[in-house]
């Protein structure tokens, strides 16, 4: 940065609108008007906060509708990230979505994306770089939290390491977002328990929508109950 850029002060511009602009006011507001116009009656009481989080990240008052949330995702989540589990992301997007000063233990965020194995392995088994990352997991997963908002490729492919023996995570927050495999992703991680009986507490969005904005939202709520 020049000298001349270092010590340039700027000034507001003339207001010329009417609209919030008091941080604090937006973000109580925010979070009054989402109560306003979402139904949340089907949410259970324990995961209300998630869902106005994950709300609040997509903007849709109407994403209650295809929330599925495991009934025990937030109690077993929470006391994970207390103990000091580590969170493991799909993409840098999710992991710098996460606010540091929500957790709990200061717990390491992993996106291992840029690991140098990771061209290689894709290559090698004809797969994406996000889900050929996520098998880099393996040494981290054991209690993680786990978060996917971008690949539905990682979520499948985290379902067939667990499913070959691969360590348990305590939590998988699953919304990847997209048109191919996202949906089908998603039913995959709801039907793990009925159909191979391996209970994992999880929450999830039925359909296309997902992203890392609305998964880093849920691991936020996950991570502290303060709003």
């Amino acid at each position: 940065m020049s000298t001349t850029a270092r010590h340039w002060q700027p000034t507001r511009p003339s207001r010329r609108y009417e609209y919030l602009d008091n941080g604090a006011a937006i973000y109580a507001e925010s979070f009054a008007t989402i109560r306003r116009d979402s139904d949340l009656s089907t949410i259970p009481p324990a995961a209300e906060k998630l869902a106005v989080r994950m709300i609040h990240g997509s903007g849709q008052p109407d994403l209650v509708d295809d929330l599925v949330i495991h009934p025990d995702l937030v109690p077993v989540a929470r006391a994970a990230l207390d103990e000091g589990a580590p969170i493991l992301c799909d993409a840098f997007m999710v992991a710098t979505g996460i606010t540091a000063s929500r957790l709990p233990a200061g717990n390491t965020v992993h996106c291992l994306l840029r690991d140098e194995r990771v061209p290689d392995l894709a290559r090698h088994w004809a797969t994406t770089r996000t889900a050929a990352a996520v098998s880099l997991w393996e040494p981290y997963l054991d209690g993680a939290v786990v978060a996917i908002g971008n690949a539905p490729t990682a979520l499948f492919h985290l379902l067939e390491m667990i499913l070959d023996g691969a360590p348990c995570p305590s939590a998988i927050v699953g919304c990847p977002v997209g048109f191919i495999g996202a949906k089908e992703s998603k039913e995959a991680l709801i039907a793990l328990a009925a159909r191979y009986d391996v209970d994992i507490p999880y929450v999830t969005i039925r359909g296309r929508r997902g992203g890392s904005a609305i998964t880093s939202s849920a691991v936020n709520a996950l991570a502290s109950e303060a709003e």
